[in-house]
């Protein structure tokens, strides 16, 4: 084991680099993105608005196929992340959450109605000055 190390050291060096990075990014990102969630986006049972809908179709397209694509590299690296220091479960759940699947809203406010969930999202939204998520 020690010679693998000797023999990776500039490997070792930038996985460390990311995992500190990631876990930086993170710290900043998360209560920067629910933050930024709208009161009533989880107050109704089903999704009301489909994502870009009023671009041209082109456009809609290139933007949906971006978003996807993020998430599976952000879901890829989570994978890895969980072999090496770093936000694996959550990098995982943030590329969970850019990806156009069935049932995905159903899954994220069903999360959200969690009470541990729901107390800890409204106190990073009431920190911002937002207002709570309103479910019903």
């Amino acid at each position: 084991m020690i010679e693998w190390i000797n023999g990776h050291e500039i490997i070792l060096l930038w996985m460390t680099g990311g995992s500190i990075i990631t876990f930086i990014a993170t710290l900043v990102a998360v209560p920067w993105l629910v933050i930024r969630i709208p009161s009533n986006y989880f107050s109704h049972k089903r999704r009301i608005r489909k994502l870009w809908a009023d671009q041209n179709p082109v456009v809609r397209a290139v933007l949906l196929t971006v978003k996807n694509l993020l998430g599976y590299i952000l879901i890829v690296l989570g994978i890895i992340m969980l072999a090496i220091p770093g936000q694996g479960m959550l990098t995982i759940f943030i590329g969970f959450i850019f990806l156009d699947l069935p049932g995905k809203y159903r899954f994220q406010r069903w999360v959200v109605t969690r009470p541990r969930v729901l107390k800890s999202i409204n106190w990073l939204r009431r920190r911002a000055r937002k207002g709570p998520l309103v479910l019903k």
